[in-house]
């Protein structure tokens, strides 16, 4: 499958490279780590990653703004996206051929050739061992900002090699990656510090959060209280990790309301999860899940079937 994607590569003059709405450090370093590594080892290439940008990942980079007619006879590869629906820009589909390359559960088996590996620790890695075939068939080159990005993407998606998706693969990969040019303490500092009407908001989440005395646990956050902390709705992804350091939790949801719909962050310390996710629309990772509800009614849904998959 890695020789096929390296193969249909070549042979493209322009490479668009798209990942999911609201991306995580995991889908900028996925897919800009590539475009990098393309750039490098195809100079007289077209290459581009497009989609929203999420200003919280500004100090990683910034996608491309292209017109439709640039998409006409292009390769369009997707990486870190498990559906169609979650793909930012939907320009994808007025390319000329679809590489889906990913990590989540093939439950869409969109494109006409994908690669997807549910035991890589994220796709950032897999981009990796997708360069290493390339070096041996293609020549593939490997450069510093491709690293930074890539490195990125892996402790984005282990949780600082925190994550039970961690291998030795995974520690293989970084201890390769960290020998480039890159300052990792500017780095970590990126992706870790937080304003503090942040860390304001992570203490009432602290504060307010409910468990019951099977380990399920939640907290709600209505624009109003996004707006007495002064954080939108895409910073808040910053914490959702916050109250696995609570003992006792097993799995926890953050309920965050947006103008139209309300996110739900889903997290796991041993229960899977993401089938709950896939009721509502989304879908993700055993222990790490997303989706979307429309109601405060359906937030309690949410809550009671969490509460009988701790049990």
């Amino acid at each position: 499958m890695k020789r096929q994607i390296i193969d249909t590569i070549s042979a493209y003059e322009t490479i668009i490279i798209h990942r999911h709405v609201r991306p995580d450090p995991d889908a900028y370093g996925s897919s800009f780590g590539l475009k990098e590594i393309l750039k490098k080892t195809y100079p007289e290439k077209k290459i581009y990653v497009v989609g929203d940008h999420e200003e919280t990942l500004t100090f990683l980079t910034k996608p491309d703004i292209l017109q439709d007619d640039q998409f006409e006879g292009a390769l369009i590869i997707v990486t870190d996206t498990a559906n169609t629906e979650r793909i930012d820009d939907q320009r994808y589909t007025s390319g000329a051929f679809l590489i889906k390359i990913d990590h989540h559960p093939n439950d869409d088996a969109y494109g006409d050739l994908f690669w997807v590996n549910t035991q890589a620790s994220s796709v950032s890695e897999m981009i990796y061992e997708l360069y290493e075939e390339g070096k041996g068939i293609a020549n593939w080159q490997m450069c510093d900002a491709a690293a930074r990005l890539l490195f990125a993407g892996i402790v984005g998606d282990t949780g600082r090699f925190m994550f039970q998706s961690t291998s030795q693969k995974t520690f293989d990969t970084a201890g390769d990656l960290i020998k480039y040019n890159f300052d990792r303490t500017e780095l970590f500092n990126g992706m870790y510090e937080v304003d503090r009407n942040l860390l304001h908001l992570q203490g009432h989440i602290y504060q307010h959060f409910i468990m019951d005395e099977n380990g399920a646990a939640y907290i709600k956050l209505p624009v109003e209280t996004l707006k007495d902390f002064g954080v939108t709705a895409s910073e808040t992804s910053l914490l959702v990790g916050s109250l696995g350091n609570v003992k006792g939790i097993k799995a926890w949801i953050m309920f965050i309301e947006e103008e139209d719909q309300i996110r739900v962050r889903l997290r796991s310390k041993g229960p899977v999860i993401n089938e709950l996710a896939k009721q509502y629309g989304g879908g993700g990772h055993a222990l790490a899940s997303g989706a979307s509800v429309y109601s405060w009614n359906e937030v309690d849904e949410v809550i009671d079937k969490l509460i009988k998959i701790c049990k």
